[in-house]
Formats: structure tokens, sequence, C-alpha cells
């Protein structure tokens, strides 16, 4: 299998401008989000910086951070 490609780093001295960073995705008991893989669903627990709970209505996931596959809605 191969394996992901590693971000480039930026070197300061480059003419070029820095890549902007995406903020950290934050979320709260409630919120409505969509998943990549499992589809829409609904915070129903928070562990602070680790992991989000969400029920996607058939199942439930414990999702860890970095919140790569979810979008909220």
């Amino acid at each position: 299998m191969k394996k992901p490609a590693a971000p480039k780093r930026h070197l300061p001295t480059s003419p070029f401008k820095a890549p902007p960073t995406p903020a950290p995705k934050h979320f709260a008991v409630g919120d409505q989000l969509t998943h990549d893989m499992y589809g829409l669903g609904r915070v129903i627990g928070i562990e602070d910086g680790i992991a989000a709970l969400v029920d996607f209505g058939s199942t439930r996931m414990r999702i860890l951070s970095p919140y790569d596959q979810i979008t909220k809605l």
C-alpha cells in the first residue's frame, strides 16, 4: 500500500507565502454534521480536544481529533 504524501513544509526564507493553516474544528453538543463515510449525524458528547461522540441514527461513533472527515452543517 502507498503511504499518504506528507505535507510540504514552508521554509522561512522562501519568497512565496506560507499556505494558510486550517483552524482546528470545534464542536458542541447538539451540532449537526456530516461524515464522509457515516453520513449525517448529531454530536451527543465531547471529550475535550480528544474525541466527539456522534449519533448517526443507526450507530453511534467516537470520532477522534483531528476531525478531517467531518463537516459542520
